[in-house]
């Protein structure tokens, strides 16, 4: 009888009650606090001309830029075979050296949360006038911007573009085409 009586106190124990819900809790704040916590990119094609040799590039109205950011410029360097059969586009981040025939010339940046400078920069005894159409036209560029969040919990190379584009959980269909 004793046991029988345990086992009723302890199935008592057991039993849960449930009554009306209570009344909702106050509203949190969306995600990182209005920040951008996630990783963008963006290309652009550009024509460099004299007397500056530089362009303004201005960010897509969908991008955001906070204080902190990192902004990091890519150039499409050169496309080689791709595994199937296709051609498959080598960027290398900007400032970007070449040595010519007449000098050395540099494809730089600067940015700002609204916008990026990228422009072409050398020694003064470089002769500007000797670039060639190739050095000049159509020159592609991928820009990416990576939230202060995700810089700061990594380690990435930002030189190797496949890297970022990983750290950043960027794929080919993420990045905006933008005309300048």
């Amino acid at each position: 009888m004793k046991k029988i009586l345990l086992l009723l106190v302890i199935a008592a124990g057991f039993t849960a009650c449930e009554g009306d819900q209570g009344p909702p809790g106050i509203p949190g704040a969306d995600g990182a606090n209005g920040a951008n916590d996630r990783a963008q990119s963006f290309n652009t094609t550009i024509n460099f001309s004299a007397p500056d040799y530089s362009q303004l590039v201005r960010y897509p109205e969908s991008i955001d830029v906070f204080p902190g950011d990192m902004t990091l410029v890519y150039i499409r360097f050169e496309q080689v075979p791709g595994n199937n059969g296709g051609q498959v586009d080598v960027y290398r981040l900007l400032p970007q050296t070449l040595y010519t025939d007449f000098g050395e010339f540099q494809y730089n940046y600067d940015f700002t949360n609204g916008d990026a400078t990228i422009f072409l920069t050398g020694p003064d005894s470089t002769d500007f006038n000797n670039l060639t159409t190739a050095d000049l036209d159509n020159q592609q560029f991928r820009i990416v911007i990576l939230p202060v969040e995700l810089v700061s919990s990594s380690t990435v190379d930002v030189t190797d573009y496949q890297a970022v584009m990983e750290l950043a959980d960027l794929s080919a269909a993420d990045v905006i085409e933008i005309q300048n």
